[in-house]
């Protein structure tokens, strides 16, 4: 070894694109606040109450069972039955369990699907403001990111399809779309999701559905999904996760909905990385499955009193501009005059003992607002918003009633 080996950086010997990824500006904001005590967090995408009994007791039987042994790496048969059921009870679409997989967590999964599809310049379209990790992940793959953002307008989020249509060149691989959508709660309806679909058809580029929220509507049952707009061979690969309707976010679970040709692809990739999930908590997945219907009403139910509350509070703080959404449960709402979002929720920690996301962390679209998690209890919620008003809610009406 020379001295010229002994004496360079360690970080120097990795890949420049992994050595030089940037950390998320949530994560910052948590490093900031965590460990301070009776903070209220809302800056992270989970609620205040952890996993059913009735689940975690399936898991917790499977593993007393010595269900501990490796298992197919695209899920049990018994686990892909229950998902292509659920798929046509909740979706009314009809696939075989050669289209479904599980992995672990959305995340993984999302991973897994730019492992299948990019290569060094290819480019995604995403539509933004939008979770950050999308960002990171076509990065690190050495893909690069094109950025069409839905505009705040009297009406709600809305996105303009031309322009989403025009940023998609040559080298464009794949569109990502996230609806509902974090932070914003935006659903893309029946219609644009047939357009996006048959333009990209035409263009042959691949869609990559986030639609982990999809049970979290308020104004309907269930959100859209692409999967009701598409054909059995288009290019599309739907990212679900049961970390969000169910509360199982710490179990790492998701599953990808995906054309029959990818089955064995996945299943090659999973056994190099991962080797497929454990099977006592495919247990609990399955009967999270098979008896969440009621815990899914009953989270949608605490998550739309929970927006109401935020949103009766921020609508009447002048300096905050917001649309109530439709589906998921996050707060994005603009602040006048805030021009440095992670110094604002740096100095909301320090100064209100209130953990909130900055927009900046969401994409080019997102600096300028703040996001806040109302998957809580409604005194939760009520302790955060009174300790919020001081800061945000300068010239509201203090005369309120709570």
């Amino acid at each position: 070894m020379t001295a010229e080996t002994t004496s360079r950086p360690l970080l120097a010997d990795l890949r420049h694109d992994v050595a030089e990824l940037a950390e998320t500006d949530i994560v910052r904001v948590s490093v900031h606040g965590w460990g301070k005590k009776d903070l209220v967090p809302f800056w992270f995408g989970e609620g205040d109450r952890s996993t059913p009994d009735f689940i975690a007791k399936a898991a917790s039987d499977a593993l007393l069972r010595g269900e501990t042994f490796y298992t197919d790496q695209r899920g049990i048969k018994e686990l892909r039955d229950e998902l292509v059921a659920y798929t046509a009870r909740t979706f009314g679409v009809g696939i075989g369990d050669s289209q479904v997989s599980l992995v672990t967590a959305g995340m993984s999964g999302l991973y897994l699907v730019m492992d299948m599809l990019i290569e060094q310049g290819d480019e995604v379209v995403v539509v933004g403001p939008v979770w950050p990790n999308i960002y990171s992940t076509v990065t690190v793959h050495g893909g690069t990111v094109r950025d069409v953002s839905i505009t705040l307008e009297e009406d709600g989020w809305e996105l303009d399809l031309d322009a989403l249509f025009a940023a998609v060149t040559d080298k464009t691989k794949a569109i990502f779309i996230n609806s509902p959508g974090n932070p914003t709660g935006w659903l893309m309806e029946r219609d644009q999701q047939k357009a996006v679909m048959d333009f990209a058809r035409e263009k042959g580029v691949w869609v990559v559905a986030d639609e982990v929220y999809h049970q979290l509507v308020f104004d309907r049952d269930v959100a859209p999904s692409f999967l009701q707009v598409a054909r059995p061979d288009d290019r599309l690969i739907v990212v679900n996760s049961f970390s969000k309707s169910w509360m199982m976010t710490g179990w790492r679970l998701g599953w990808l909905t995906h054309p029959a040709e990818l089955a064995p692809v996945i299943a090659k990739l999973v056994q190099i990385t991962t080797s497929g999930v454990p099977q006592f908590l495919q247990r609990g997945a399955i009967a999270a499955l098979r008896e969440g219907d009621q815990v899914i009403r009953d989270l949608r139910a605490q998550c739309q009193a929970g927006r109401d509350i935020v949103f009766d509070r921020l609508e009447a703080w002048p300096m905050v501009r917001a649309a109530r959404p439709k589906a998921a449960f996050y707060a994005f709402f603009a602040v006048e005059g805030m021009s440095d979002s992670l110094e604002m929720a740096k100095r909301i920690i320090d100064e209100a003992n209130v953990g909130l996301a900055p927009g900046s962390a969401f994409g080019p679209a997102g600096e300028g607002y703040l996001r806040l998690c109302f998957a809580a209890s409604p005194e939760t919620l009520k302790k955060g918003l009174d300790r919020l008003e001081p800061i945000l809610g300068k010239g509201a009406d203090q005369g309120r009633g709570d």
